[in-house]
């Protein structure tokens, strides 16, 4: 017994330590750093200013601040109902049946295996470009000049052709996961409810809907994480400057962490910067209690 107390200590404190280094100290930093007056993210402690909540209520004055929370939030839910309806339409769709489904499945979920920088470029050079774009020879095709002529990557526009090129490349990742709630549910249900005359439709609502409520909370919660780190797609739209129709809080955070040039003048600001990853980390928090609050599987079985 005594032995295998050793062993067990012996490979679990290594993890732990590396664990407590690289995860728990950063963030137990990083909130503290939040409460002070940092300039460079690099200074040492010694030269910390003490400002209270001070970042935090600059932070939520700032109108490009908030901008960026709006655009987080809109990014969030109107690309959440987007992506969560067309993965799962796919997923069923993929799961009835059909033949080549292994091939549906792999061409669905190849945007995620490509680089982001390398789908971003495509969509801005070759779909929304003005001049030669798809959508505008679509639109020129379908003599639908209107739809032909719209700007997408002008100010009233990029925000929409960004939402679209994200949500395109994030479908297949939660298409997966809604494939993998599906397939769990047994097929006794459905050959019950065929017997008692009720159609697709009915199943999909009556059956498949209600048991997948613990693989939606996952795919929130999946979707939440990922848009909050949302940072790569917004700085190829607006690679020059922050544009304040694609600008998100890690954007924000990345200029107030590395400065943003300014008349020939560089500001930093490490402690606002921790405070917006503090923030960040909050949103993620309160969709993940919500989810589990509201989004109950317990009284469900397989």
């Amino acid at each position: 017994m005594k032995r295998n107390k050793s062993m067990i200590l012996a490979f679990t404190i290594p993890g732990t330590l590396l664990f407590l280094l690289t995860f728990v100290y950063p963030i137990i930093r990083t909130v503290i750093m939040s409460f002070f007056s940092i300039t460079e993210i690099t200074d040492p402690v010694s030269k910390w200013a003490f400002s209270g909540i001070q970042n935090y209520t600059a932070l939520f004055q700032n109108s490009l601040f908030q901008t960026s929370l709006w655009n987080l939030f809109r990014i969030w839910l109107y690309g959440g109902i987007i992506i969560m309806a067309v993965s799962l339409l796919l997923a069923t769709i993929l799961t009835s049946g059909v033949r080549g489904k292994g091939f549906f499945q792999a061409a669905i979920y190849l945007p995620n295996v490509i680089s982001a920088v390398a789908m971003a470029t495509m969509w801005i050079q070759y779909v929304f470009n003005s001049s030669y774009g798809f959508l505008t020879n679509f639109f020129k095709a379908l003599h639908l000049d209107a739809l032909a002529s719209i700007q997408w990557l002008d100010g009233d526009h990029k925000f929409w052709a960004l939402l679209i090129s994200y949500c395109f490349g994030m479908i297949g990742h939660h298409m997966l996961i809604w494939i993998s709630g599906i397939e769990r549910i047994s097929t006794d249900y459905y050959e019950a409810a065929g017997i008692d005359g009720a159609n697709k439709i009915k199943q999909f609502f009556h059956i498949t809907l209600p048991l997948l409520k613990g693989i939606l909370r996952t795919n929130i919660i999946m979707w939440s994480i990922s848009v909050a780190g949302f940072f790569i797609w917004s700085q190829l739209f607006s690679p020059l400057t922050p544009d304040t129709s694609t600008v998100v809080p890690m954007v924000y955070m990345y200029v107030k962490l590395f400065g943003a040039d300014s008349v020939d003048v560089v500001s930093r600001d490490a402690g606002s910067g921790a405070a917006i990853g503090i923030i960040l980390c909050l949103f993620i928090v309160i969709i993940f209690n919500v989810a589990n609050r509201l989004l109950k599987d317990d009284d469900l079985e397989f």
